[in-house]
């Protein structure tokens, strides 16, 4: 018999025990958690739609068929990420909403940040490790309900996924890239830091008007690791834009400088080409 090394402490289930007591104690949110879903953000959409208020966290210990933005897959390791999407009612006005995906990879990547691995965000909300390994996709979704509309957050987060789980060589989890000498958090850990993070720049934003909208912004662009950097941006309908990233505008909209002059970029897929300098 071959003995077998005993799996991380990062890897296992959710502690749910733990996850109702801190959800208890959180004003504003509530937690729904399921063994498996196709998709969390599917979910919650339904939820959405049935009712559910802002604050419902919609958690799945495997999620089977999640999908990133552009129609993308995000294929996880049962037991090693954390997945989660949360219902949001903005009742800021609807030229604020572009803000939403840039506010969430902000957040999560200051919590992983606060967790003891350092991360920074591409434009729009990709979070990453070590230069440009993703650590961590994120799906930001408008849908209407008899309520009004609502914005579905989804969160997909490798934590402890191994180097031979990963689906792409880009890609990389806090255990992989967590610093010598830092305990790669548990998956318990992740979910929570991250939702506390995600609601609390919410929160911020919503309540303090244009004043929090530049303090996001100028936030949003010290961590954003695009900014000075070389780009390819593949935009939607097989279009493609080459330059170097100089801002990110006051609609969220990423700023190209190219051959014929400044290009602002409301959805696209970045591709960082190579570092400033």
């Amino acid at each position: 018999m071959t003995d077998q090394a005993a799996p991380h402490p990062a890897r296992g289930p959710l502690d749910a025990v733990r996850l109702e007591a801190a959800f208890a104690d959180a004003t504003g949110l509530s937690v729904e958690l399921l063994a498996e879903a196709t998709s969390t953000n599917e979910v919650a959409t339904e939820r959405a739609r049935a009712g559910a208020p802002e604050g419902l966290v919609v958690v799945a210990e495997h999620q089977v068929a999640g999908r990133g933005r552009l129609d993308r897959s995000w294929t996880t390791t049962p037991g090693a990420a954390v997945t989660f999407s949360l219902v949001l009612r903005p009742t800021v006005a609807p030229a604020s909403w572009p803000w939403i995906p840039l506010l969430v990879g902000h957040a999560v990547a200051k919590a992983v940040t606060t967790l003891g691995v350092p991360a920074r965000v591409k434009w729009p909300n990709d979070v990453l490790l070590h230069g440009d390994l993703k650590v961590a996709g994120i799906l930001v979704e408008r849908v209407d309900t008899p309520a009004g509309a609502a914005a579905i957050v989804g969160v997909g987060i490798n934590v402890a996924t191994t180097a031979e789980e990963l689906p792409v060589p880009t890609a990389t989890s806090l255990l992989l890239g967590a610093p010598a000498g830092v305990t790669p958090p548990d998956r318990t850990s992740v979910l929570l830091e991250c939702v506390a993070a995600v609601r609390e720049a919410y929160d911020a934003w919503q309540a303090g008007g244009s004043q929090a909208g530049e303090r996001l912004a100028s936030s949003y662009r010290e961590q954003c690791a695009t900014l000075g950097r070389e780009v390819r941006v593949e935009l939607p309908g097989d279009g493609r834009l080459e330059g170097r990233a100089v801002d990110v505008d006051e609609h969220g909209r990423l700023v190209v400088e190219t051959a014929t002059g400044l290009q602002r970029v409301g959805a696209g897929d970045v591709v960082h080409v190579r570092p400033a300098g």
